[in-house]
């Protein structure tokens, strides 16, 4: 497997997470976003988005950390990311999906340029933008978020997309204090390795 990834970039952080998770070695190809590197015509037949992470593996070429970590699970289901039940597994999906797709988007670096380049945003207005989000969103997933872990005894899905916006909304100085059930999460993943050495390149 080879992953085009950015270091910082939480979408790629979320699929070197569930590597680790599943055991399974990988190349890495760090592309610098702030530099633009994945605007190249180069990287854009890998994916036409021209977004991070991509993911190969063998001949499929997989976009979308999302759908990336899908396709990991399906292929190797061990140890699992996603409880048996249904309706459990909608609830992980529900608290994962929470993060990418209603606090992430709004706060990648496209949008962050756009509100600074296009609509003029100084630097106190991007992070009040930025931190309006993740207070929103962390506010409702507190309530929905169980122990040790999101949803049970080991991580899921859900700990795979929270851990990632923790470490966005503390490199923002968001205040994490009214979200203990969150900042307990976070500590816990955090002892795992899986976690903590996918997160060390960005430290």
């Amino acid at each position: 497997m080879k992953l085009y990834q950015s270091l910082p970039s939480s979408a790629s952080l979320r699929v070197r997470i569930a590597l680790n998770l599943k055991g399974l070695a990988y190349e890495s190809a760090v592309l610098d976003l702030r530099a633009n590197q994945h605007q190249s015509p180069e990287y854009a037949k890998i994916n036409p988005q021209r977004a991070v992470p991509a993911l190969i593996d063998g001949e499929a070429t997989l976009t979308q950390s999302i759908a990336i970590i899908a396709y990991l699970e399906e292929t190797h289901p061990e140890p699992p990311l996603l409880p048996r039940a249904p309706v459990e597994r909608a609830r992980v999906r529900a608290m994962a999906l929470a993060v990418a797709c209603d606090i992430h988007p709004l706060n990648n670096l496209r949008v962050l340029r756009y509100l600074k380049h296009e609509l003029g945003a100084d630097d106190a207005a991007r992070d009040r933008w930025y931190a309006h989000w993740i207070t929103e969103g962390f506010a409702a997933l507190e309530q929905m978020v169980g122990a040790p872990f999101c949803y049970g005894n080991a991580p899921t899905l859900a700990d795979i997309c929270l851990v990632p916006q923790v470490i966005n909304a503390q490199r923002y100085k968001v205040d994490l204090a009214p979200y203990p059930r969150i900042r307990r999460i976070f500590d816990e993943c955090m002892k795992l390795p899986a976690f903590s050495k996918a997160v060390e390149p960005v430290g």
